[in-house]
């Protein structure tokens, strides 16, 4: 593929994100908000369901995070916390945006996020399972710990929907003070960045595929043993 031609600024577009984290973060919205709004409504078959495939989501984002294209991978993104606290002290400064991936404070709000979501449908799943008397292994934990598991499910859901709260919010300060958007390229993949600056490496979407049946077949036995 022949090389794009910059613009007379220096910058020229920038594949940044590919298809398979774009989908795994627009799916979880939407997994998230059913998962709510099945929860209200009291429609737990769906509720689980969707909890199920939002966990085989977060599995999959794991994976990718490991042998996944570059911007995808944690290696690649993930700070120090003294890095994040010094793009922090910045954060009402207002300035170019030329971070091809994940700044160093979002990398550890993906981190939380991937935690708490994994934290939310493990245990909702243990709980539905606990509850269904379906998992064989359920009958080994003591009463205690299920009920823990009961109990962190419940209050789970609540902090992870604080953490999505301060995510948006987060979104809309680097939109409105530095003048970032950062719902563009995760929509479209591409960002326009300098030309020094070295478009990232993306993994095969066919290694995607197989992650993601591999994560689904692990939901399933969960779902069948837990």
């Amino acid at each position: 593929m022949a090389a794009e031609r910059p613009d007379p600024a220096g910058a020229r577009s920038v594949r940044v994100w590919d298809l398979p984290t774009r989908l795994f973060h627009w799916l979880t919205v939407l997994l998230v908000a059913g998962c709510w709004a099945t929860q209200r409504l009291n429609w737990m078959q769906w509720h689980v369901r969707l909890g199920e495939t939002l966990l085989a989501l977060v599995l999959f984002r794991l994976m990718w995070g490991i042998a996944g294209s570059e911007t995808a991978r944690f290696r690649r993104f993930v700070a120090s916390p003294w890095a994040a606290w010094r793009h922090l002290k910045h954060l009402l400064r207002r300035e170019p945006d030329v971070q091809v991936g994940h700044n160093p404070a979002g990398a550890w709000m993906v981190l939380l996020l991937l935690a708490l979501l994994l934290a939310e449908t493990l245990s909702g799943l243990y709980d539905y399972n606990d509850i269904a008397d379906e998992g064989p292994l359920s009958e080994f934990v003591p009463p205690v710990i299920a009920n823990a598991i009961a109990a962190f499910h419940a209050w789970g859901w609540d902090v992870l929907l604080g953490a999505v709260v301060l995510h948006v919010c987060a979104i809309a300060v680097y939109a409105l003070v530095k003048g970032h958007n950062l719902l563009k390229p995760m929509l479209t993949g591409r960002k326009r960045l300098p030309e020094a600056i070295r478009a990232p490496a993306r993994a095969s979407p066919w290694l995607a595929a197989l992650l993601m049946a591999a994560a689904a077949i692990l939901v399933a036995l969960l779902a069948t043993y837990l």
